[in-house]
């Protein structure tokens, strides 16, 4: 028995890639019970994107990829192809038994099967129907198909990563669709409790590019006061400054000097307690100004220190700082153990019978996350779907 904040929860999945599985994902670990329906023989293109695959018992390579794997637990999957007027109608009746349906399709682009907003809510007041798409419902663009790499050079996140010099360089995940299926949980949530309150669901339109115009934040709001377009600083921070990666003898660092009592204690660290008494340096708005003459002397003097007694030296004197861990370095921390980001869960298509997967972030006391099912295989479950979801009809 499901006990979590969603129990009893239908959400009817149509979305595909990633930012509509992750929402889902997120949704069934919360304790919806997710369906996700997929083209027969194919699946979630997703399925496909590899190496790396899942290992068999004989060490061969299965049909479904860590990327498929990163965003499809909690689900049951139901091969169904809705192009026909069966699959269309199978559809059609499950979501008359859906509380949520998710879908990213093209503007439009379900409507020709019966399985837009209009049809399904006809015969579901109580519906939550959320598209997710690139650019929106609305708008000169919303028949254009929408990318994490396009959005990203599209709505600007691009233009503000990398070295100052060269190409913008894209952010190293999908983070544009992972945002994107955050706003969609957000509004879906909130869909949720105005029904408790109203009976009637909604329609919600979420857009690629919204979303990440919205998370501009601080560089769009410098720009939208100053009209000035940001410039690009690399690992360095365009409104306070020490706060960037810097070079040591044996690898990287990270320093946030956040205000100026950290950055006196800072220099002192370094040897260099005179720097907190010049005028170019004492308080953030002029180390802003003179970055150009205080980032040197720093990186001359941290660039002969050691990662592990530089940062223990920072760490006792208050200055926040961190280093740059691979992904090894990463998932073997103590830290990560202890807040179980790490899981195994049963899988029956991997040698050693099970798989690994990033946990959930979310720590609730009252309605913890739960790990039901492993990402599913294509089809897996229709028969128990429709005993489940259509036994009364």
């Amino acid at each position: 028995m499901t006990t979590g904040a969603l129990s009893g929860i239908k959400v009817l999945d149509l979305t595909r890639i990633l930012a509509g599985p992750s929402c889902t994902q997120m949704l069934g670990d919360l304790g919806a019970d997710v369906v996700k329906i997929e083209r027969p023989g194919k699946g979630d293109d997703t399925r496909a994107w590899g190496p790396p695959y899942v290992k068999d018992k004989q060490g061969d390579n299965t049909t479904e990829s860590g990327y498929y794997l990163s965003a499809n637990r909690n689900k049951r999957s139901v091969a169904v192809d809705i192009t026909t007027d069966e699959g269309a109608d199978l559809v059609r009746q499950l979501a008359a038994k859906a509380d949520i349906v998710i879908e990213n399709f093209k503007v439009g682009g379900l409507k020709k099967y019966g399985l837009d907003y209009d049809t399904l809510s006809a015969f579901n007041r109580r519906l939550i129907y959320c598209s997710i798409t690139g650019f929106g419902q609305t708008g000169p663009n919303a028949s254009r198909a929408g990318y994490d790499a396009m959005v990203q050079g599209y709505a600007g996140i691009m233009s503000l990563t990398g070295p100052p010099e060269g190409e913008p360089y894209k952010v190293g995940v999908a983070i544009v669709d992972v945002m994107c299926g955050m706003h969609a949980i957000t509004g879906i949530l909130a869909a949720l409790h105005h029904r408790h309150s109203s009976g009637r669901g909604q329609y919600i339109d979420i857009a690629l590019v919204d979303s990440q115009v919205s998370w501009l934040v601080n560089q769009g709001a410098n720009y939208l006061l100053n009209g000035q377009v940001p410039a690009r600083y690399g690992n360095a921070h365009p409104n306070i400054v020490p706060y960037q990666v810097f070079a040591v003898a044996d690898g990287h660092i990270i320093a946030s000097v956040g205000n100026d009592q950290q950055f006196a204690r800072f220099a002192d660290i370094l040897g260099l307690g005179e720097l907190a008494a010049d005028a170019r340096f004492t308080t953030n708005p002029a180390r802003v100004e003179h970055r150009e003459i205080l980032i040197p002397i720093l990186v001359e003097s941290i660039s002969h220190r050691q990662k592990a007694e530089l940062l223990a030296a920072m760490e006792a004197a208050g200055v926040p700082g961190g280093p740059v861990h691979t992904l090894d370095e990463v998932f073997s921390s103590e830290q990560v153990k202890a807040r179980d980001m790490v899981v195994q869960m049963p899988y029956d298509l991997s040698g050693d019978g099970e798989v690994r997967l990033i946990g959930n972030p979310i720590k609730m006391s009252e309605t913890p996350v739960s790990y039901r099912h492993a990402p599913p295989q294509c089809g897996e479950h229709n028969d128990a779907v429709m005993a489940d979801w259509l036994a009364d009809d």
